[in-house]
């Protein structure tokens, strides 16, 4: 962002409406002006009619050769229940997307998360759907067709050797929360309570098709804050696994029961699988999207003292933080690391809607523009409870050969690999 569009961010960032408002204006007057020329820096592939969702997730099975995705019969409108997606992956070779292998239906899902899909190991994949009106999820061989029903829906999978578990949450609570991140079923209830001590940040033993409850909402909210703010709605989202399985990072995030839905407040915890203690991360009440490195820090999208950022936090020394090229990274992105100091990252759509993929060496604190890719008007988000948009969500794979990403730019949503090296 410029000056003057920090400035104005910055002025309407806690009243989302008024955002969004200020945002359509000024794309509107920008819509008059001859379309930008999009860029790519390397050979990209790409297949309309799919897409993969965030990018906390790599698509990529563990012998390189099979990209999973997903494919939508539908577009521009949020999924009704019982409305399927189906699963599947293609053939890779040397970047290019092959043929199409469907292997299942999910009835579980939206546009920015999809259903949660992704490798459990090299034949084995995981993915929500629902049954019987109740979300769940499914395990799927992709050589034999076995399928495994696992009674709760997760949202990150971590395998451990032969240990094998995944984070859960509410899907129910998240749909009230944050439409278009949850799914349109009922799961455990609880919903108008504020803080339920019954629900939270869930484990759950994939082997054993076994949850438990790790942290409550209420322990959340009482460690984070010292009180129940009665006034809100507050939730979990946003699960991630350290790499070596030992910390549950997450997003905890309240809204007001009433009045402006969208003026979130969010904290950025992590959960210690070892010690059982709750880690707060100093992100002056922001966080939106994150990732870990191997090393136990996570580069986030926050704003400290006013001003959008991508910061590094090491687990050892929170406060110790690290901005990664704070003058040209100043907006908000979804990151995927290529080593433990360089990353790629996404912009929403600018005044001219064109959403930028950049490169980023965090010691170096340089940046590059990789892409400018155009996003349609029609693929903006229409309001709090129609949440279409289709974000770049970039994803590192192939140890750092391709970046796998989503875009409508065609008209139609679809799936891509652009070449980086």
């Amino acid at each position: 962002m410029n000056k003057i569009e920090t400035f104005v961010y910055n002025a309407v960032r806690k009243n989302p409406a008024l955002k969004q408002c200020v945002r359509n204006l000024y794309q509107g007057i920008f819509d008059l002006m001859p379309r930008e020329k999009e860029y790519f820096n390397g050979k990209i592939s790409f297949r309309e009619g799919y897409f993969f969702g965030f990018h906390d997730i790599s698509p990529l099975s563990e012998d390189g050769t099979r990209l999973l995705a997903m494919h939508n019969t539908f577009d521009l409108r949020m999924p009704a229940p019982e409305e399927p997606l189906e699963v599947g992956y293609f053939d890779f070779t040397d970047g290019q997307l092959g043929d199409w292998h469907k292997l299942a239906d999910s009835y579980a899902w939206n546009y920015h998360k999809g259903c949660r899909l992704q490798w459990l190991d090299n034949d084995s994949v995981i993915f929500n759907t629902a049954e019987n009106g109740r979300p769940c999820s499914m395990i799927v061989n992709t050589r034999t067709g076995l399928q495994t029903r696992i009674d709760y829906p997760i949202d990150t999978a971590h395998v451990n050797g032969h240990e094998r578990m995944a984070t859960s949450f509410s899907y129910e609570r998240l749909e009230r929360c944050m439409p278009g991140y949850g799914y349109p079923y009922t799961d455990e209830g609880y919903i108008s309570e504020a803080a339920p001590q019954q629900t939270g940040l869930f484990l759950i033993d994939l082997d054993e098709n076994k949850r438990k409850l790790i942290i409550s909402i209420r322990d959340i909210a009482m460690e984070v804050t010292g009180q129940v703010e009665d006034e809100y709605l507050h939730f979990v989202t946003h699960t991630e696994f350290s790499s070596d399985g030992r910390y549950i990072s997450f997003l905890y995030r309240r809204i007001p029961r009433e009045g402006d839905f969208m003026k979130r407040r969010s904290v950025m915890c992590v959960y210690d699988l070892h010690t059982s203690q709750l880690i707060v991360l100093p992100t002056q009440e922001s966080g939106s999207h994150y990732v870990w490195n191997t090393e136990n820090k996570i580069l986030a999208s926050v704003n400290l003292d006013g001003k959008n950022c991508h910061a590094l936090f090491d687990l050892r020394n929170p406060a110790d933080i690290i901005l990664a090229d704070p003058r040209h990274l100043n907006s908000d992105g979804h990151q995927s690391f290529i080593s433990d100091t360089e990353f790629v990252t996404d912009t929403y759509p600018d005044r001219r809607r064109m959403a930028k993929l950049y490169y980023s060496d965090i010691t170096k604190g340089e940046s590059k523009l990789l892409a400018s890719i155009y996003s349609p008007k029609k693929f903006q988000t229409k309001d709090f409870h129609c949440h279409i948009a289709c974000d770049l969500h970039p994803r590192v794979i192939d140890g750092g050969k391709y970046v796998c990403f989503d875009s409508p730019r065609t008209g139609k949503r679809g799936l891509y690999v652009m070449k980086l090296q």
